[in-house]
């Protein structure tokens, strides 16, 4: 059986279920330029520079072994170009689109963080004849925190305003990846 579940997850921390898949091609985790950026800036955007917009299609076939269910799951991740924006208007130099660009970087990181979580916890968990509602919630938790952490990190820094701040999740972010598992 496969069960497809699409998550959009923004750089605003706006959460949205859907139940079909987007028809873009899914990329690998990339450094950000401003081409990944082609949608329409938002006139009431309330002075956010730049709106990273990220999916993750998630699919899973079950199977039952010995009476627990395992699943074998798709986890993508896609960054939707069409729908995240940078005001170009309101860049005033190179150095400050390389500041967004980082700062937009961090969401994106932080959708890819979730994907790969996802992808750990499906992997390593025996489910058991309820296995829809058991990845249901598991999905749910893992989006919750991810959530959270994205909702934190435009907090504390002010959506890039707070250098300091801007530094030091840019360490905690560069820890993360560097102690991240690798793709398989």
């Amino acid at each position: 059986m496969e069960v497809r579940l699409v998550k959009l997850i923004g750089a605003a921390a706006i959460c949205l279920m859907t139940m079909t898949a987007r028809a873009q091609q899914y990329q690998r985790y990339h450094p950000l330029t401003i081409n990944d950026f082609l949608g329409t800036p938002r006139p009431d955007a309330r002075g956010v520079v730049a709106y990273t917009n990220c999916t993750i299609d998630f699919k899973y076939e079950a199977s039952n072994r010995s009476g627990s269910y395992i699943l074998t799951a798709t986890v993508n991740l896609l960054l939707n170009n069409y729908k995240s924006w940078l005001d170009r208007s309101r860049v005033t130099s190179q150095e400050m689109l390389s500041e967004i660009l980082k700062h937009e970087q961090g969401h994106y990181l932080i959708a890819y963080l979730e994907q790969q979580e996802i992808l750990r916890q499906i992997g390593k968990t025996r489910f058991s004849y309820n296995y829809r509602n058991e990845a249901m919630a598991l999905f749910n938790r893992i989006d919750a925190k991810y959530k959270q952490l994205n909702s934190n990190y435009d907090d504390d820094t002010q959506h890039m305003t707070n250098r300091q701040q801007q530094r030091s999740w840019d360490l905690y972010f560069q820890k993360r990846l560097e102690f991240e598992p690798s793709e398989e």
